[in-house]
């Protein structure tokens, strides 16, 4: 049996190419209200939420851009990815990067064409709205996990209203930058931001899907 909810998980990816087209507020508001009704810890409720567009958009990316082209490599507030890749999720990591460039089609010796790729990061790839995510600082662990559900549940509904988005750790690799762009104090932490627009379904780099491990793989039951 197939409903909504399976057909949006199933339809939502992460978009990398969109259309020039604004995102009205009162859709953002829409799904912002539906997305905290998400469960967290004794109901901590930890997700602060930005909603950057316009010319704000604009002098944000431009910051966090001229700062990766003067070599000026991004910190997150906190650890990501792991400090050593190792097995199965190094395999999974180059795949998805071959899969990425290749529907580009930039060859693995073309350097500035992959940093050109890399900095549309930052640009949110171009779509009309950037989304950012806090939560203060005294949260621990747990908050994160919250976090997690809070955020699937924003891609979900933006797949409702017929929106895409791409989650994004590389918005929060300048956190400095937009805490000072947007006026938040040392004591938030940036978890992580995302892009949100109209998916440009023409375009190549939204053509290619990364594979899922069948259950399988990944479950044990015990009776």
């Amino acid at each position: 049996m197939s409903t909504a909810v399976h057909q949006a998980i199933q339809q939502r990816h992460s978009v990398r190419a969109f259309l020039d087209r604004p995102v009205e507020n009162r859709i953002i508001h829409r799904i912002l209200d539906r997305a905290r009704f998400a469960p967290s810890g004794v109901n901590t409720q930890p997700w602060q939420v930005s909603v950057v567009t316009g010319e704000t958009k604009q002098r944000l990316q431009q910051a966090m851009l001229d700062k990766f082209h003067a070599g000026e490599r991004g910190k997150m507030d906190y650890s990501y990815y792991p400090d050593e890749w190792q097995p199965p999720y190094k395999q999974r990591r180059v795949a998805t990067g071959k899969q990425l460039y290749g529907a580009l089609q930039i060859d693995r010796q073309d350097k500035e064409r992959q940093l050109a790729q890399w900095a549309a990061n930052y640009r949110a790839f171009d779509a009309p709205v950037m989304l950012f995510f806090w939560m203060d600082d005294i949260l621990q662990t747990g908050s994160y996990l919250d976090y997690g559900m809070f955020v699937q549940n924003v891609m979900l509904l933006a797949v409702e209203e017929g929106l895409a988005t791409c989650p994004q750790g590389a918005l929060g690799e300048y956190p400095n930058i937009v805490r000072s762009e947007l006026g938040y104090g040392d004591d938030k932490i940036l978890v992580c931001g995302m892009a949100l627009g109209y998916e440009d379904t023409r375009h190549p780099v939204n053509q290619y899907r990364t594979d899922r491990e069948p259950v399988e793989n990944f479950t044990q039951f015990f009776e």
